[in-house]
């Protein structure tokens, strides 16, 4: 079983490979895994950034085992600790997580990019999200796509199930570059180093204020901000990390991040 994911780890960076031919569909049992793997990452200290990627350039993912599933293997309760994939549920995930696509991210595999802070892809990505015809519900994909593409294109997708193709889906802003298969995972882990280099703690308090924004107006997020009623904005504002970043303006140098 453990040699369905693997890890590679570089500094503060992980990556995280999927590896589960043909298609890289993800049963209860390898989602549990996915999940106690992206929650260490969560909760290391020492890491910063996290590459979720799979094995193989036909399949990014097909999401869901249904032939797993068609025997009685599902239960969304039993999908481990951050929900389907790991990450879609996972809480307080507060540092950033890169996507790099390379194949048919279809339903659930998706959804697992979308769950990514950043997605890259290979000219020959295509997505889809094909669960009305299992008679079944895209939950996370109906959740999240219309708040990230226009409203009219994710209800096509969703009520469809058509394929969208990488050009597509970054004309809409859904994926932040398509590359050649063969330069993608090159450009990721040139991203991941930029990010490991950057202000964990700005990272932080980024992902928390965002993902509270979702649910309130402008003015009453504004006001959990600036009051300092978030644990990762509270936390940087009193960190050496915002001297750091005032001192090394100040002497013209680049600052040194140490996460405190």
């Amino acid at each position: 079983m453990a040699d369905v994911l693997t890890t590679r780890r570089e500094g503060s960076i992980i990556e995280v490979t999927l590896d589960r031919p043909k298609a890289n569909a993800i049963d209860v049992k390898t989602s549990r895994l996915m999940g106690s793997t992206f929650k260490a990452f969560r909760d290391d200290p020492d890491l910063r950034v996290a590459i979720v990627k799979t094995s193989g350039d036909k399949f990014f993912s097909a999401g869901w085992d249904l032939k797993a599933a068609a025997s009685g293997d599902i239960h969304q309760s039993e999908y481990g600790v951050g929900g389907f994939g790991g990450l879609q549920e996972l809480r307080d995930l507060n540092k950033p997580v890169i996507a790099c696509v390379n194949g048919m991210a279809v339903g659930g595999g998706f959804e697992l990019a979308l769950s990514c802070d950043l997605i890259y892809a290979s000219d020959h990505s295509t997505f889809s999200l094909p669960e009305i015809r299992a008679g079944t519900l895209a939950d996370a994909a109906t959740i999240k796509l219309p708040k990230r593409i226009p409203y009219h294109v994710a209800m096509n997708l969703l009520l469809t199930g058509r394929w969208m193709d990488a050009g597509e889906a970054y004309r809409w802003g859904l994926v932040n570059e398509v590359l050649p298969k063969e330069m993608v995972e090159g450009r990721v882990w040139e991203i991941a180093r930029l990010l490991a280099s950057g202000p964990p703690l700005v990272f932080a308090a980024i992902k928390e204020t965002a993902r509270m924004a979702e649910a309130l107006t402008f003015q009453d997020a504004m006001n959990r901000v600036t009051r300092r009623q978030l644990r990762t904005v509270e936390k940087l504002y009193s960190s050496e990390d915002t001297f750091e970043g005032r001192r090394a303006f100040v002497e013209k140098r680049d600052p040194v991040w140490k996460g405190r």
